[in-house]
């Protein structure tokens, strides 16, 4: 018996992970998903009746698994709150989804990715779990990303928590990312390849293969994942 996701957290609530968190909530209603933010205003517009971002539509989507649906007896699934750290400590599976912008001081200004966000995104993850987490970079990241943030986990994690890091780049265009949400012509998963890992991938797939087909969802080493998006 593998690894089953009953418990999401996607740390950012930008353009990135709000829609993805949405899509995931509304194809599997027997995972809670929750996207945190530091940001109250951008979590306050998330449930609100209008949202922080513009995409056709995100409405629909969000509405259903936020709200419920009384008719069909559909529970809700989809939560946003400022609670990082007791929504990090309960969930299975992480999305790191936060802002990489681009350097501005220092060694790699106006040029590499500033990856202040996702460190402390990891750090945070590293303090508060008291249990084995699947953490996944959804942030655009550099090449060798996993590799630091391993180091992360192996310098602040709890004795016996073990993390599994998975890289799953997003491929969003503006305008169309719903409709590149729903039907993705592929989806990429990567991983290390020792047992844990690749359970960890395969679990993360099962969250994705409520609506895409097996076909679509492409399992592959770390490294060539983290280098697809930036290539």
């Amino acid at each position: 018996m593998g690894r089953k996701v009953r418990s999401i957290c996607c740390i950012g609530a930008g353009y990135v992970g709000g829609p993805t968190c949405a899509v995931i909530a509304n194809k599997n209603p027997d995972i809670k998903v929750t996207v945190v933010d530091l940001n109250q205003q951008r979590i306050d517009a998330w449930n609100s009746s209008q949202l922080p971002i513009f995409e056709p539509g995100l409405q629909e989507i969000v509405e259903v698994p936020r709200d419920g649906d009384s008719k069909s007896n559909r529970p809700k699934n989809l939560f946003f709150s400022t609670n990082v750290g007791e929504t990090v400590a309960e969930a299975d599976l992480i999305f790191i989804s936060v802002n990489t912008p681009t350097k501005t001081l220092g060694h790699g200004a106006g040029k590499a990715s500033d990856l202040a966000y996702v460190e402390a995104a990891a750090r945070t993850i590293a303090e508060v779990a008291t249990t084995d987490k699947i953490v996944v970079e959804k942030s655009t990241v550099p090449a060798g990303t996993a590799r630091d943030l391993r180091e992360i986990f192996a310098s602040l994690a709890r004795p016996g928590v073990r993390f599994d890091i998975l890289s799953n780049p997003e491929f969003l265009a503006e305008g169309t990312a719903i409709r590149d949400l729903l039907a993705p012509d592929r989806v990429l998963i990567g991983s290390l390849k020792d047992a844990k890992s690749l359970e960890a991938a395969e679990a993360l797939a099962e969250v994705y293969q409520a609506w895409v087909p097996k076909e679509r969802i492409l399992k592959i080493d770390l490294w060539s994942s983290e280098l697809a998006k930036l290539a």
